[in-house]
């Protein structure tokens, strides 16, 4: 029998005393990551029994809000970009698109991003 392959992600977490995130470092062997630090991850997993999405959103105590805003406008784009791929979907990739073009002023986004 052959064994199948497999990979992994791995995502470490430092807490201080309070149970909030100081450190967070990833790794992805098969991708070349190993022990890359981080200050935000937001990562989605499909409960396909419940039919819902779940998530794990974390950022460090260090991570600024100008950053953050910048993370979550990228993480728009990529999700139109990820929508697309998966669905050949190219009508809601350029709805995400668009809305994350509305609020880039907003979320005070240079156009140098």
């Amino acid at each position: 029998m052959v064994k199948k392959k497999e990979a992994n992600i791995n995502i470490l977490v430092e807490l201080d005393e309070n149970k909030i995130p100081e450190k967070l470092i990833w790794s992805a062997p098969d991708g070349g990551v190993n022990n890359k630090i981080s200050k935000a991850i937001f990562l989605s997993i499909w409960d396909h029994k419940n039919k819902e999405s779940l998530s794990i959103d974390l950022w460090t105590k260090e991570m600024p809000v100008e950053e953050m805003n910048e993370f979550f406008y990228q993480s728009l784009l990529t999700m139109g970009d990820a929508f697309y791929k998966a669905t050949d979907n190219d009508k809601i990739k350029d709805a995400l698109k668009k809305f994350a073009k509305s609020i880039e002023k907003e979320l005070g986004i240079s156009k140098n991003s």
